[in-house]
């Protein structure tokens, strides 16, 4: 453990600030980066002041002036750059993934995979930020659109991706011509270190210091101060509804923009033509991969009757074998929740499911052993149990029994969340049906793979509490820059459009 530390050159106690010129002295309250598997402190961090917060901005805006002026295919070979030092680092940084947040070890090396990747996507993005070019009415004029760099964009993140969500919005940030502050998990802050250092390094050895900046500080010390700063033209954010609907209405209210990824309950519908065996992995992964803590895990699942009692009794039995344990351990595909505070939320829901009606099938306990870990429960749900309308971030699936297709659909959009949704089956029809406008009102829709896991290339994100915000693909880099329309008059006229005429 140890020794990945020290070859991230994580100290004993680190800064909680870095700006153009590495670390600087912080003087905040101290913090405590705990490993969720053993209870046990990793490491600790001194946190920014708002001084520090004012610094790092007044960097990041001098940093601006010069990184926009750079071509963006230049800014890409720059990030293509950074993706190939976060390669040589991958395997470090994906076991910190592990010791710090949980995550089976695939996993956190699946995460920092995902972060090379964006930075390879973002290289291609580097020569492809098209504008139009559109027809004037006057003769003798020409109208194009061009997108131009937003300025300097504030990054929050959740725990439960330390490193990839950080990545899938400075990548593209960054060729788009933007700088960046990044305001990390409080309880995942050593990832985020260890991956701006090595990212930092390869900017600041092109004379780019200050495009990549992080602070570490309490919400209501650097988090409200970013919200509300009029400096930060956009916030990318990450985490609950209820922290997306207070910073979208700060942000709004000085007419900033958000990007919200917020909360997920995500839903798959196994009709009775589903290939089951596929399903089976699907959903066990969907409902269990970190331990429930994605915002696209599963959550509700929804299987047509004729299966239902074959389809549940597996799918227990699954739940009751799967390995629970060190998440550095090979073996293991069940690690633990972040902390004791998720474990107590996850033992009050499952009072609540019971209290409702639900009938617990597995699971529903603690494990008897050091670190956050519980086993992943299954529920025999009625269609109206009020607790599988709410997100808990811990691994608790809840059952529920279909007869028509229209009935699961309509159940699966009835919850207030948008993100993630799936259907095994196959049924043309169905698919088709679950992809058309009566279907799957989420931003994701996935037809015989599960809810979870989502690749670069593809905008990330869902609709409704979710946010409406989108990550990663497609044309998402829009959301970092400005879009400017450009009329030049080439004649000796000076035409007026829709005709209008003034003579002086």
């Amino acid at each position: 453990m140890h020794d990945v530390l020290t070859r991230l050159g994580l100290e004993p106690v680190n800064s909680g600030a870095w700006s153009a010129d590495g670390a600087m002295a912080t003087t905040g309250p101290e913090l405590a980066s705990i490993n969720p598997t053993t209870g046990k402190v990793l490491a600790k961090i001194r946190m920014a002041t708002r001084e520090d917060y004012e610094s790092i901005v007044a960097t990041a805006q001098d940093a601006f002036t010069r990184w926009r002026m750079l071509p963006a295919p230049k800014r890409g070979e720059i990030v293509r750059q950074v993706g190939e030092a976060l390669r040589a680092h991958k395997d470090d940084l994906g076991a910190l993934v592990v010791l710090e947040v949980g995550k089976i070890l695939s996993e956190g090396l699946g995460e920092v995979q995902e972060s090379i990747d964006i930075a390879d996507f973002a290289v291609g993005q580097s020569r492809q930020l098209y504008g139009l070019s559109m027809h004037s009415e006057r003769a003798a004029h020409r109208m194009y659109e061009q997108w131009q760099p937003l300025g300097v964009v504030g990054i929050i993140t959740a725990f439960n991706f330390p490193n990839a969500v950080w990545a899938w919005n400075a990548m593209i940030a960054a060729i788009a011509g933007d700088t960046m502050i990044w305001k990390p998990s409080l309880k995942a802050p050593l990832t985020a270190i260890a991956t701006h250092k090595i990212c930092d390094e390869v900017f600041r050895k092109h004379g780019f210091g200050g495009v990549i900046n992080l602070i570490i500080g309490e919400d209501k010390v650097v988090g409200d101060a970013m919200i509300r700063d009029r400096r930060l033209p956009l916030i990318s954010a990450t985490g609950s509804t209820r922290m997306g609907r207070h910073v979208g209405a700060v942000v709004a209210s000085r007419l900033g923009r958000s990007l919200l990824e917020l909360g997920g309950n995500n839903a798959v519908i196994v009709n009775k033509d589903a290939d089951l065996d596929l399903a089976l992995r699907g959903v066990a992964f969907g409902a269990c991969g970190t331990a429930g803590q994605r915002c696209t895990t599963t959550r509700r699942l929804f299987l047509h009757e004729d299966i239902a009692e074959s389809f549940t009794a597996r799918l227990k039995a699954a739940f009751e074998t799967l390995p629970i344990g060190d998440p550095l351990d090979a073996g293991t595909l069940v690690g633990p929740l972040i902390d004791a505070d998720a474990v107590a939320t996850y033992e009050r829901a499952v009072q609540t499911i019971q209290d409702q009606g639900g009938e617990v099938l597995c699971g529903g306990k603690k494990v008897d052993r050091e670190g956050f870990f519980v086993r992943p429960t299954l529920v025999k749900a009625p269609m109206d149990l009020p607790i599988a309308k709410e997100e808990t971030f811990a691994p608790i699936l809840y059952v529920f029994t279909y007869k028509d297709l229209g009935e699961a659909i309509a159940a699966q959009n009835d919850v207030d969340q948008g993100l993630s949704s799936a259907i095994f089956t196959d049924s043309f029809r169905a698919a088709e049906t679950f992809l058309s406008p009566a279907g799957s009102d989420c931003g994701i829709a996935n037809v015989n793979i599960g809810t979870s896991g989502a690749e670069i290339g593809g905008a990330f994100g869902g609709e409704k509490d979710t946010g409406g915000g989108r990550e990663s693909g497609s044309d998402s880099w829009k959301a970092y820059m400005r879009r400017q329309t450009c009329t030049l008059n080439w004649g000796t006229d000076l035409p007026l459009a829709q005709g209008v005429t003034f003579d002086v």
